[in-house]
């Protein structure tokens, strides 16, 4: 296995490339900037240079890779295309070029409610809108995937257990970032994991439960 993250410099994607390194998975971090990149990963991870807008640089990045994860998401900003070109022609381009390349297995990082149109969120420029759309691109690409939607995202980690459920039946709560990694990274091992879309929380009452179980309760 041979890991390529897109979005490797983002909160949630600098935390899947440690998690990988950790477990000795071969990474290669799509950066824009060398520099900053350098300055947020580990040593261990090679850093390619390459940008979800740029088709034509992610053949090259991705390499020889074999699974993808993607962490991508538009900052806040007075762009109103930013959700559109970011979660969705983003995501977009790398599915593709991840079908072409014949990629294993593609995570993606996604959110929870993104089926409601009506979600405060979508105020930004409809980003949970053209996730969704991201969602469903990956879900007719024939590509084997899995679709995290995580809940609202804590850069502190805990000891909370994590909650894992079915798609469109989690509807508030929180989440490490760290355990969100932890989530990418074991959906590449468990093949409950396949072709699913997963959300996760975490909370202090719930019950522990093991990889397996968790990712076979999601339907």
């Amino acid at each position: 296995m041979k890991a390529f993250v897109a979005g490797a410099t983002g909160q949630t994607g600098r935390r899947i490339v440690e998690v990988l390194v950790k477990r000795n998975i071969p990474v290669k971090a799509m950066v824009r900037n060398l520099e900053t990149g350098k300055e947020i990963l580990p040593p261990e991870a090679e850093l390619v240079v390459g940008d979800v807008l740029v088709p034509n640089s992610l053949e090259a990045a991705i390499g020889d890779s074999t699974v993808l994860l993607c962490a991508t998401g538009a900052k806040p900003s007075l762009d109103l295309t930013g959700p559109y070109q970011v979660d969705y022609q983003g995501t977009k381009n790398l599915v593709n070029v991840a079908k072409a390349k014949g990629i294993e297995h593609f995570v993606l990082v996604s959110s929870l409610c993104v089926s409601q149109f009506f979600h405060p969120l979508n105020l930004f420029w409809l980003v949970l809108y053209w996730k969704k759309q991201a969602e469903k691109y990956i879900e007719k690409s024939g590509l084997t995937y899995t679709i995290v939607r995580p809940g609202g995202l804590k850069n502190q980690d805990n000891s909370d257990s994590i909650v894992m459920s079915s798609a469109d039946t989690l509807f508030d709560g929180s989440i490490p970032r760290t355990k969100v990694a932890e989530v990418c990274v074991e959906s590449l091992y468990q093949s409950g994991a396949r072709n699913k879309i997963v959300e996760i929380i975490a909370k202090p009452e719930a019950e522990a439960m093991d990889w397996e179980q968790l990712f076979s309760k999601v339907a």
